[in-house]
């Protein structure tokens, strides 16, 4: 079977864990981790990282280190992974969902703005940069200083994305990252919020470690912390990304260039650069081509294929969001990770072509 994903993990990686072990008998934060927060901080172009065990409790420390909770109001997209508006619901706050850009997966700015010139109030925006292509963040930030609001952003698919040329995770109030097994660099689990607020920075690091600070435990926090082997692994991971990245490129290139046309392939707008956490394609015969696959050897999973806003979860949020329904019944994520072969890439585009109408 080809996968889906497949993470690298190898010598360099479990060198750097021996010799955390060998080190000991420091297994929780230490200078593994405060190495990791200063090395993904600096990537992103951000002053600040604060490590968390992953990238939900990332998403929810964001939520409370900027005073996000009981009344407010956090936009968001119905369409991603349930954890980004698990974390708004965590914080006190509630969501409020915008539908999607058929073309990008992400939120339909113009729409949003609509909103806020009718008088909706809100009081930040949850924005995912999905699937690996950031969201226009421009738009977004104009948006911002206008009415007021806070911006998240959750690039946990989009390490090493850029707009403009400028890094994710550096436009917003705080950006928030997971390491999962799936994503472009992987720790088996782990997150980080990376932020240019000093005060967002100390309230981040206080939540994780139980509402700790210099003069006592002053709050309510979790135990998010990072430990220091996962941060080890972090480490080379990050050494890694750069070319990672650019081989999901180089693997999206060739699939984009030799599908067939009936097959609506993923978009790189200009001002962005793509990483292809997913190769995200549309088809109208969707689950026919994803039981092709299967056959053929080749993992595919559509994301979403239920919508956060027809989740059980939030069944209470009666809402009419026609573009994210759509795409969820057309959507199909097709292998695009560094392990690929070339020879494994031309099966994946021979079956898609063969077995589309």
């Amino acid at each position: 079977m080809i996968s889906l994903s497949q993470p690298d993990l190898g010598e360099k990686e479990k060198q750097r864990v021996a010799a955390v072990i060998d080190r000991g008998p420091q297994l929780t934060r230490g200078s593994e981790v405060d190495a990791f927060e200063s090395e993904f901080a600096q990537f992103c172009d951000t002053p600040h990282g604060v490590a968390t065990t992953n990238g939900t409790s990332a998403l929810h420390t964001a939520c409370e280190a900027l005073g996000l909770g009981r009344g407010d109001r956090i936009a968001t997209t119905p369409f991603s992974f349930i954890a980004s508006v698990n974390a708004i619901r965590w914080c006190g706050a509630e969501p409020t969902f915008v539908d999607i850009r058929e073309e990008t997966y992400n939120l339909d700015l113009q729409e949003f703005e609509a909103q806020l010139r009718d008088g909706e109030q809100i009081d930040a925006v949850l924005v995912v940069h999905l699937f690996g292509l950031p969201c226009d963040m421009a738009h977004l930030t104009e948006l911002a200083e206008e009415y007021e609001f806070l911006i998240i952003e959750d690039a946990a698919q989009a390490h090493g994305a850029t707009y403009e040329g400028t890094p994710v995770g550096s436009f917003g109030d705080a950006a928030c990252f997971s390491f999962f097994p799936s994503k472009n660099m992987v720790t088996g689990e782990g997150g980080m919020v990376v932020t240019d607020r000093t005060n967002v920075a100390e309230r981040a690091r206080s939540f994780i470690e139980h509402g700790a600070t210099d003069e006592g435990y002053d709050g309510l926090g979790h135990n998010f912390c990072m430990s220091e082997i996962t941060a080890a692994i972090g480490r080379i991971q990050l050494e890694k990304l750069p070319k990672y990245n650019e081989t999901r490129r180089h693997n999206a290139r060739r699939l984009t260039e030799s599908l067939h046309d009936h097959i609506v392939p993923p978009i790189e707008p200009a001002p962005c650069r793509h990483v292809y956490h997913q190769y995200t394609i549309q088809s109208d015969a969707r689950n026919t081509l994803r039981r092709a696959l299967a056959e053929h050897g080749i993992a595919s999973k559509a994301y979403y294929e239920t919508p956060i806003h027809h989740q059980p979860a939030f069944s209470e949020y009666d809402v009419h969001l026609p573009m994210a329904d759509r795409l969820s019944t057309r959507v199909l994520s097709l292998p695009v990770h560094p392990q690929l072969s070339s020879e494994e890439i031309s099966h994946i585009v021979d079956t898609v072509n063969e077995h589309s109408p």
